[in-house]
């Protein structure tokens, strides 16, 4: 009989619960224990969601990141917060967000707000995690409260629960030293709490141990590999069984490793993996479990069940037992029920499955496997339907969009002039000082901003009511920034939902959820829009808005569009072509909105690719094909402009600087990237790698409530100016600021301004 299971379940809630406790204990509306009681809702809430598995994952649930969830497991806690006041989870905050609510610091002069820790994407998602702190003398001591706290909950409530936790390993590969020492040498040290560790879940009645290493499907040098070898040996003695966790990708050079290690079993990703799973079963002893990952975790398609039947049941027969069913990964990255849904047009509705519905596909899988077929025929049938109707369905195939696609001059990704004969042009027309000082785009969502919006929706309030009410936040939005002094400025995106999703409503080929949220990071939630077509652009997006901006000043106004990398990598995508052809359709489309944006009169226009990074592959060997099709969407997108249009992009929170080259063919005038958090760390790249156009290195954490000081921000770009001609530097903050207030804003602009007129003085 083939067992179901699940590696980890969305946190958020169905409408965001989470989300909103988050943010109402920040601001001091509500206490702490009524946070905890709504983790504690929330958790039985996707137990009970789970109920027909024969395994539900417990400790997937977070109150920020499961990586720092797993800091705190092990008293791995940076030396600035060490010594804190109050409650962990207080301290567990200030960590994630430089602070925790205002009220619940009773020392606030000493524990107001602290440095936040680095954050960076999870392998190839929009999930960040915030990136575990080691120097040469980190210990570790386990607090293994949180996990034994969540399995009493789950005994309560009669949940078969399977404890989640990140392996050993992959929490060191994704730590970052603050000394230039060897992560791996603390693996030493860190071996006898994971045994501990689990000899405490075994103590709490649990069989089964979830231990997630997705490291083993990158590139391993031997020195990682060994310490596999080393750590699941001293692992081998707790009193529990493991299942080594692997999903993103395929194991290649290191499934003899995953299949020898001593373990009881291995759960591999058979969507991106499917071509490994003779091997594995070829590879592991007949004693160990097979756990499969039949259920993409990461999109929101339906299955095509038959299909994977087809394959899946001589499979079923060899392993018998030893086979479990799951979802290719956590579903974190999908939402949480489709049900919701009630204005979703029905016909695309059918074809898709959200968290619920997926786990809905393993129950039935699983079904046909212990029962026969006829015991879900019907659910088979209905499956076969959806997935033909979308198949055949006119809507999704547009041929002119192919043909246009097909018949691409590369003369489209090139700018006239190279950069250094632009440049002069671009000063001239745009008379900037040194060190000339912008935003990244968005200015605060405002409660007017949500209410204008949600009434439009609803229909009590009409278009030009609703174009005036974000006509007076534009304005808002320019008068601020002529009053700080800012030099390139924005329209502050007031009419925009979300930088992906505003561009998805206008163009054809993609729909849109209600309720469609993923988490981001934290309580930052997002609506990926579901590109279910060929890509077109009816009409101007953005030009009405940005002309009546600049129609308020003087001062240069940029043009804000999101690139088509980062539409594709932050949409659902189809699943019926390549990525690099859906990339190309957007990239035409996107560059209609640009020479539109410059013949209005738009003379500086901003691209951004904040997940350009974010879509590389996640093995080196695998690059280059990506960043090939990836820069050449951008330089479609971008280089139809002349001399004097200066571009702009924007990138944050990834690790750059083994891709700077692919970046500098992008050929943008001004690139705008995220170092705040890491005090620069993301520049030393340039010590070997000339970067030849200007960059606007981000001096403003704008995911923390912290105020930057001045100071902090003029030491920043003089590290900046160490490694780049001061001539080819902007300031500006690391991201948009749609998610912070005015009050946390305006301060923070006025030292960004300031530094900039030390630096010019200087």
């Amino acid at each position: 009989m083939a067992k179901t299971h699940n590696l980890g379940f969305p946190r958020i809630g169905a409408k965001r619960e989470l989300k909103f406790g988050q943010e109402a204990y920040w601001k001091g509306q509500s206490s702490r224990d009524a946070l905890k009681a709504l983790g504690a809702s929330l958790r039985l809430r996707h137990w009970q969601d789970q109920a027909a598995l024969d395994l539900t994952p417990v400790g997937d649930f977070s109150f920020y990141d499961q990586v720092l969830d797993m800091s705190f497991t092990l008293g791995n806690l940076p030396a600035r917060v060490k010594d804190f006041h109050g409650d962990v989870l207080d301290n567990y905050f200030r960590v994630a967000r430089g602070r925790s609510a205002a009220h619940a610091d009773t020392h606030a002069e000493c524990c107001g707000g602290v440095a936040a820790g680095e954050m960076t994407k999870w392998f190839d998602t929009n999930y960040h995690y915030i990136v575990p702190e080691f120097v040469a003398d980190t210990t570790f001591a386990l607090d293994a409260s949180r996990l034994v706290e969540q399995l009493a909950e789950a005994r309560a409530a009669r949940v078969r629960a399977k404890p989640v936790i990140v392996g050993p390993l992959t929490y060191l590969w994704l730590g970052k030293t603050k000394d230039d020492s060897d992560r791996l040498a603390l693996l030493s040290r860190l071996l006898p709490v994971y045994v501990e560790l689990l000899t405490t879940l075994a103590a709490q009645g649990v069989e089964w141990v979830q231990i997630d290493e997705p490291i083993l499907v990158t590139e391993l040098d031997a020195g990682w590999r060994e310490a596999f070898e080393t750590a699941y040996a001293a692992l081998a003695a707790a009193p529990v069984k493991c299942l080594l966790a692997t999903y993103f990708g395929e194991l290649q050079d290191n499934l003899p490793l995953a299949c020898r290690l001593p373990v009881d079993g291995l759960h591999i990703d058979a969507i991106n993996a499917r071509n490994e799973v003779a091997a594995v079963i070829a590879a592991l002893p007949a004693d160990k479990v097979v756990s499969l990952g039949v259920v993409d975790g990461r999109n929101i398609w339906k299955s095509d069940l038959n299909a994977v039947l087809d394959w899946l049941t001589p499979v079923a027969g060899q392993l018998g037992e030893r086979l479990w069913i799951a979802p290719s990964c956590s579903l974190l990255h999908v939402p949480v029920d489709l049900e919701s849904e009630s204005k979703l047009d029905a016909e695309i509705r059918s074809w898709l499955a959200f968290a619920r519905q997926k786990l809905a596909e393993v129950d039935v899988l699983a079904r046909a496997i212990n029962d026969g077929r006829d015991a879900v025929a019907a659910e088979l049938a209905a499956n076969a339907a959806a997935i033909a109707s979308r198949r055949a369905s006119p809507r999704v195939h547009n041929p002119a969009v192919k043909a246009a696609v097909e018949n691409l001059d590369a003369a489209l990704g090139r700018r006239q002039h190279p950069y250094a004969q632009r440049a002069p042009k671009q000063a001239a027309k745009l008379k900037l000082p040194r060190y000339p000082t912008t935003t990244i785009g968005s200015f605060p969502q405002t409660a007017e901003i949500r209410n204008a919006r949600s009434q439009f929706k609803s229909g009590e309030l009409d278009h030009a009511g609703y174009v005036a009410a974000m006509q007076r936040e534009i304005e808002r939005s320019v008068r601020e920034q002529e009053a700080l002094g800012l030099d390139v400025l924005v329209h502050g995106e007031a009419e925009r939902n979300d930088m992906v999703e505003y561009f998805g409503e206008q163009l054809e080929g993609y729909a849109f959820s209600q309720f469609g949220w993923v988490q981001s990071y934290g309580s930052r939630c997002v609506k990926p829009p579901i590109m279910f077509g060929d890509i077109r652009r009816p009409k101007a997006m953005t030009v009405a808005w940005i002309l009546y901006a600049q129609s308020l000043t003087s001062k240069p106004m940029k043009g804000m569009l999101t690139g088509p990398v980062t539409i594709l990598n932050w949409s659902f995508v189809r699943d019926d072509q390549p990525r690099a052809v859906s990339c190309l359709q957007l990239a035409l489309a996107m560059r209609e909105e640009v020479l539109d944006l410059e013949r209005a009169g738009v003379r500086v226009i901003q691209i951004d690719e904040a997940a350009l990074r974010e879509g590389l592959p996640l093995r080196r060997a695998q690059w280059q094909h990506y960043l090939d099709w990836a820069v050449q969407a951008f330089r479609i997108t971008a280089n139809g402009v002349q001399d004097d249009t200066q571009i702009h992009t924007h990138m944050c929170y990834s690790e750059f600087n083994d891709i700077l080259g692919a970046i500098a063919d992008m050929d943008a005038d001004v690139i705008t990237i995220e170092t705040s958090r890491s005090d620069m760390e993301l520049l030393d790249a340039f010590d070997s790698f000339q970067y030849p156009n200007d960059i606007g290195p981000g001096v403003y954490d704008i995911h923390s409530p912290n105020i930057p000081t001045q100071e902090h921000m003029v030491k920043l770009m003089r590290l900046a100016a160490e490694r780049i001609p001061a001539q080819r530097l902007w300031v500006n903050p690391d991201c948009g600021l749609k998610t912070r207030q005015w009050a946390e804003v305006i301060p923070a602009l006025q030292n960004m301004v300031a530094a900039a007129k030390t630096l010019r003085a200087q």
